[in-house]
């Protein structure tokens, strides 16, 4: 309980020092996002006239997908360089090395329960129906994308701390990966052989999770097959990052 308490708090700080040096401060961390959904708002659905995607606004559909991904990719660019932002901490002999990567967690956290609500508010805006069952959709997705990218994170915090390129590697990943994960494309309109390359990324289980629960509402269960697949690779991916920040934990300190 009182690491619980720690991390909360610390989480709480770390997101308003990440904008300390800034005029308008935390409020970045929801302007960039809401921007880039502006742009594509303005775009796809002005621009280029998007036609609705199964009588859903593109917007809609867009932004549906985007919030998940705003919060994985917070959680992964911050998290990978959170044994060297709290190096001070990392060579207390005393203080929980294993609670630092999970404030970067817990910090990302907090933008993502906003941008949930932002995501509530341009569906009603829209007129659109919402339930209780989607509040659980998103509890459900965003536990599971949480579990997954904490491994990821524990991973490669670990790794970056002996080679400093892995964090430069991450958002090179992270670029790549936002135009290959069906978040502005339609993953029903590709070739059924592209379609199952596509799936093997976990992502693509979030993402479209998220699109269910707001839009299609079908519950997550009806996905067992792709449920047991990304609940496999993240034990597995967790697994791989708990015993390796395990291993590499006594050697933090002097390589810091």
């Amino acid at each position: 309980m009182k690491n619980i308490v720690l991390i909360l708090r610390m989480a709480g700080n770390d997101f308003k020092s990440r904008y300390a040096a800034s005029v308008l401060g935390i409020l970045w961390a929801f302007v960039l996002p809401i921007i880039t959904i502006i742009v594509f708002w303005v775009v796809f659905q002005l621009g280029f006239k998007s036609v609705p995607i199964q009588n859903v606004p593109y917007i809609l559909w867009f932004a549906a997908a985007y919030v998940p991904w705003i919060y994985f990719n917070d959680m992964l660019s911050f998290g990978v360089n959170a044994l060297s932002d709290y190096s001070y901490l990392v060579k207390k002999v005393r203080f929980q090395v294993g609670c630092i990567p999970l404030i970067r967690i817990v910090s990302s956290m907090l933008v993502h329960l906003f941008f949930i609500l932002f995501l509530y508010f341009m569906f009603w805006c829209y007129g659109m129906p919402l339930s209780f069952f989607s509040m659980v959709q998103a509890l459900y997705y965003s536990c599971a994308l949480t579990c997954f990218t904490s491994g990821l994170v524990f991973l490669l915090s670990s790794l970056a701390v002996f080679f400093r390129d892995v964090a430069q590697l991450v958002m090179v990943i992270l670029q790549i990966g936002f135009w290959v994960t069906p978040i502005f494309w339609n993953a029903r309109e590709i070739e059924q052989s592209v379609l199952d390359v596509v799936r093997l990324n976990p992502l693509f289980y979030i993402i479209e999770g998220y699109r269910e629960g707001f839009i299609y509402h079908v519950p997550f269960w009806e996905h067992p097959a792709m449920a047991c697949y990304f609940w496999t690779v993240t034990i597995v991916i967790g697994t791989v990052g708990y015993f390796t920040f395990k291993r590499l934990r006594p050697h933090f300190a002097d390589e810091l």
